[in-house]
Order: C-alpha cells, then sequence, then structure tokens
C-alpha cells in the first residue's frame, strides 16, 4: 500500500488515560476500539478519527511512529460487532489504514500488546451466527468441502501466484541462511533441508501430499535421483506442475495427480507433506496420519512441515471466509499424538517461525511491486482483493514475529528402528 497523505495536526494527541469524560462520551464503537488499543505500553500509535481528532497510545516517544486513520466511522461498528472478522473486512472496504505504510508493524504492535487476543475474546451474537455459518459450509470432513475449499485459495490462477511467488513457484516458508537471502534462495535451501533430512537416495520413491505446483519433486529429482508422485486438489496447479515438469524432462520419473489424500493408495520410501496440513481439519488428524503410515514401506520416513500454533485460536473468523476456508491450524501436542497413535515415531523436531516471517515479508514486497500487474489480470483482482491480500501477508508476517504462529517441520519414521545410517546433522 502507498503512504497517505494525512497531515499531522496541530493540536498534539490526546493520551487515552486523559481522556476521562470524552472517552465515556464516545460512541461505543469507537471507545471500544481506543479501550482496546489502550493496552499499548511499548509502542507508538497516533489514532485519527474520521473527524480529525487525534488520539495517542503508547510511548510517544517510541520508533516507529505509527499513525492509524479511521476514515469511515462504519469501521468502530464492524468492530464491535464482529471482532476481527468486522476489522479485516473494514480494511478491505478502505475505511481505515497505516498513513505510513507501516501495516505489518501496526499489527505486531496488536499481538505484543494483547489487542488481538482481547479482540478475539469479544464474542457477539452476530460473530457466532457468521462463523457458524461459515464453518458449515466449509467442514473439510466431507471430500467435496476439501475440493472447494482448495480451489477457492489455489484456483484463482497461476499468473497471479507467479507474480509474488519465487521463480519455483514454491507457497510455503522458505529457509533462510543469511540475511541477504533471495526468496528463491529460501525455497531451495528449505527444499535441501528437507531432502537431507529425509537421507533421499537415488532411485527411491516419494510421495508428496499437497505437491503445490511440484517444486518439492523437482528439487528431488533433479539433486537426488529419486522417482515421485504428487498429489493435488487444484486443477490450474496440477496443469502447470505437469507443464513444469515435462520443460525439464522428467516425465518419465515424476506423475501429478487430482484426487484426495484419503483416496490415494500406493506404498513409497518416504513421504512429504508441505503446508497442506492446515487444510486437513481437526476431525480428520488421525486420517490424515493414519493413511502416512499406510503410504510408507516398512522402513519408510516422513517429514510434515506445517504451521502450528501455541494459542487457543486455530483460524481467525476473517482468515477462514476470505482466504483458507476450512483450515485449522494444530498445536503441536495434536500432531504428535496423532503420529505415535499412527505407530510413527517422531525422530526430529524443528520450528522455522522466522523463517516464516522472512517468508512473507518477501512475498509482500513483490505483491505490491507487482500491484498494476495483478489488476490488469483480471477485473477480480480489483482494490478490494489487493487490499484483501495484502492484508493476509501483512497479518500473517506480524502473527509469525510476534504472535503464537509456529512452523514446525516433524522428521518421522515407520517401524520400531531409525532406518537412517546417516547422522541428524543438516
Amino acid at each position: 500500500m502507498t503512504k497517505l497523505d494525512v497531515p499531522n495536526q496541530a493540536i498534539a494527541p490526546l493520551p487515552i488515560q486523559d481522556m476521562g469524560d470524552r472517552l465515556l462520551s464516545l460512541p461505543a464503537g469507537e471507545r471500544f476500539l481506543y479501550q482496546l488499543l489502550g493496552r499499548i505500553k511499548d509502542g507508538n500509535l497516533v489514532v485519527v478519527n474520521p473527524e480529525g481528532d487525534t488520539f495517542q497510545f503508547g510511548n510517544a516517544q517510541a520508533a516507529p511512529a505509527l499513525r492509524m486513520v479511521i476514515h469511515n466511522p462504519q469501521t468502530y461498528l464492524r468492530l464491535l460487532a464482529f471482532g476481527t472478522l468486522g476489522f479485516g473486512e473494514a480494511y478491505m472496504e478502505g475505511w481505515w489504514d497505516e498513513a505510513n505504510d507501516n501495516l505489518v508493524e501496526l499489527l505486531e504492535l496488536f499481538h505484543r500488546s494483547n489487542v488481538y487476543d482481547q479482540v478475539r475474546d469479544h464474542v457477539t451474537p452476530r460473530l457466532v451466527l457468521a462463523v457458524l455459518k461459515q464453518k458449515l459450509q466449509t467442514v473439510p470432513v466431507r471430500l467435496q468441502n476439501s475440493r472447494k475449499n482448495v480451489q477457492h485459495h489455489y484456483d484463482l490462477g497461476n499468473d497471479f501466484y507467479q507474480l509474488f511467488l519465487d521463480p519455483t513457484l514454491t507457497y510455503s516458508c522458505g529457509y533462510q541462511r543469511q540475511d541477504a537471502d533471495t526468496l528463491e534462495q529460501m525455497q531451495l535451501q528449505k527444499y535441501e533441508l528437507i531432502c537431507r533430512k529425509l537421507a533421499l537416495q537415488p532411485g527411491e520413491s516419494l510421495v508428496d501430499i499437497g505437491c503445490g505446483w511440484g517444486g518439492m519433486l523437482i528439487y528431488a529429482a533433479e539433486h537426488y535421483g529419486i522417482h515421485g508422485t504428487g498429489i493435488t486438489l487444484s486443477e490450474e496447479q496440477a496443469a502447470l506442475a505437469r507443464q513444469r515438469i515435462a520443460e525439464r524432462g522428467l516425465g518419465d520419473r515424476l506423475t501429478i495427480t487430482i484426487t484426495d489424500y484419503r483416496e490415494f493408495t500406493g506404498q513409497y520410501d518416504k513421504f512429504v507433506s508441505i503446508g497442506m496440513f492446515e487444510h486437513v481439519g481437526k476431525d480428520s488428524f488421525a486420517t490424515f496420519m493414519t493413511k502416512a503410515a499406510e503410504l510408507l514401506t516398512p522402513q519408510g520416513v516422513g517429514m510434515l512441515h506445517t504451521i502450528a500454533t501455541r494459542g487457543k485460536e486455530r483460524i481467525g473468523p476473517w482468515v477462514d471466509k476470505y482466504i483458507f476456508p476450512g483450515g485449522y491450524i494444530p498445536q503441536l501436542h495434536e500432531l504428535t499424538q496423532e503420529l505415535w497413535a499412527a505407530k510413527l515415531t517422531v525422530a526430529h523436531c524443528e520450528n522455522l517461525k522466522p523463517h516464516y516471517a522472512e517468508t512473507l515479508k518477501r512475498w509482500a514486497k513483490n505483491f505490491e511491486q507487482n500491484r498494476e500487474a495483478i489488476a490488469a489480470l483480471s477485473p477480480i483482482y480489483d482494490e478490494r482483493f489487493q487490499r484483501m491480500w495484502y492484508l493476509y501477508l501483512q497479518s500473517s508476517e506480524a502473527a509469525f514475529r510476534n504472535g503464537g504462529l509456529q512452523l514446525y517441520q516433524l522428521l518421522f519414521y515407520k517401524g520400531r528402528q531409525w532406518p537412517l545410517k546417516t547422522p541428524l546433522t543438516f
């Protein structure tokens, strides 16, 4: 988003602690927002309301100086009625902005000050009804819902994703080694890390559940000589993945199948799933792990790469409605419990939380640089759509930097004995 031309007010902002009766005289929605922001201690935020009045929260000397501008008073009512769902929708409509193009810093401040937690605890009947309606339409236990949920996000068009992803078309957390690493370097380093953890060997078979555009399979085939199969529910992804495989002359070694993981059969030496488990749904955790065990040979090894959370909320109502319908983010203990129940033993666990924040930062930068090109692709990529996606990328980065989101890689094996002869050094 571009920096807004919003001049500073001649009158100094009024600190929340000095508002007194003024706070009580404000409309309920505006008062609710300011009471939430009153939790800010270690940040510097000025809010400008539609009348041009300014209010100071936190430490006025702290950096960065953030400036939240409310263009439309309906923002307050939407927040009061629908919490984070309403606040996200208000941003999509252009009802509020961060004037200095520091949206991610503003959202990080909300996380550090527990503002998000307070909003999530604000439950209203209208929000409950909206959430229930969304869940009934998207619960992924039903196969048709899983297909619909995936298509909602991943069938937006390959051209769209190519404008902010790297040349490998990898849509998951990268692995940063140096501050100057490019997005492509981070993704290739991530693939290399996974290949080493799996100890891939020439001639081995690899199955990739939720293979996206085939990046992992292509890397593993070209650098480790494996044969592989990838499955996806996205027609758009499958078409381009097959094209990329053919262009590299790997058609005799790699196959892409459009199917639900629950309907897929076969046995493979190695198993991988990168950034797909978030779509499985709570009621299918055990099903997924059991399927992983079924797909592995008796001494097979697998890797699960997934977002997880330390918080109570598994996916926010705004994200569920607009970005990832039917999504459900697990907690670490749920992953290990279900792996154990499926007779799969965890051999190694690594948290790549900061790496995902850096990945998202680069995606958002690419997205901003290509706003005009994105808009030219289709009328559906209008200003509202672009504000929605920008908020998604920025809020995700903020959640990985200062919120409860984690990114785990869990290496596991089937059988009674750890089968790899190579040491666990990556």
